[in-house]
């Protein structure tokens, strides 16, 4: 097995949440967050934090991880995830990539490290995280997992995947065998789907987002509670 990445995206300019890798969730940064939940996995021979902005620099070397610095066009609302992937592919030699965002901060450690067990003892080039929705789902007014010609309880329905991109797994020769034949590459080859919990999914783009999160880590990971005598 070769090297395997974990690389956490953070560009800082944000439309709908201003430098939203930079706010903090219970007091820590979510670059922080996700930073230390690769760490703690412990199954990346290397963890890199990928920006525009070199203001992220400093905290990724006091977390002890490598930085990154991609060019600042693509850290612009037009830039893809594909564009800063095959930049950072073609940077870093590597066997497999994982990316792993920081605005799922409620995806954990435990769930990282499952998704990878299961990403390399499959054959996938590409593993996509998502939530499996257990309820009537219809697109442009069709039913997609359901009929309307019956009622099926919805425990009975096959889920769909909503794909949350908490985190994604790409094999870097297909990811740029892709790019060089200039197709896409983000779902090139053969494409395999992890569900997490629609909690581990829930992705931070706004402040109500933010709240959200809060809320759930408040009913998980009840902070401490200090009592005065």
């Amino acid at each position: 097995m070769g090297k395997i990445i974990a690389m956490i995206p953070a560009r800082m300019g944000s439309q709908r949440l201003a430098q939203k890798n930079l706010r903090t969730l219970r007091g820590v940064p979510l670059i922080v967050r996700a930073i230390r939940k690769c760490q703690e996995a412990n199954c990346f021979d290397e963890i890199w934090v990928n920006s525009e902005d070199a203001a992220f620099a400093p905290i990724a070397q006091v977390e002890g991880v490598g930085f990154h610095q991609r060019p600042a066009e693509l850290g612009n609302n037009q830039a893809t995830s594909e564009d800063f992937v095959k930049e950072f592919f073609r940077a870093h030699d590597c066997e497999r990539l994982a990316q792993v965002h920081s605005i799922a901060p409620l995806l954990t450690a435990a769930e990282v490290k499952a998704f990878m067990d299961a990403w390399l003892n499959s054959s996938h080039d590409v593993m996509l995280s998502c939530i499996h929705d257990q309820i009537e789902v219809a697109y442009q007014n069709k039913p997609v997992n359901f009929s309307f010609a019956e009622k099926t309880n919805s425990q009975d329905l096959q889920p769909t995947q909503r794909i949350t991109w908490s985190i994604t797994g790409w094999k870097r020769a297909s990811f740029l065998e892709a790019a060089a034949a200039d197709k896409n590459s983000t779902y090139y080859g053969s494409v395999g789907f992890y569900p997490v919990s629609s909690i581990s999914g829930h992705v931070i783009k706004t402040q109500t987002d933010l709240d959200i999160a809060e809320a759930l880590l408040n009913i998980i990971e009840p902070a401490a509670v200090t009592v005065s005598q």
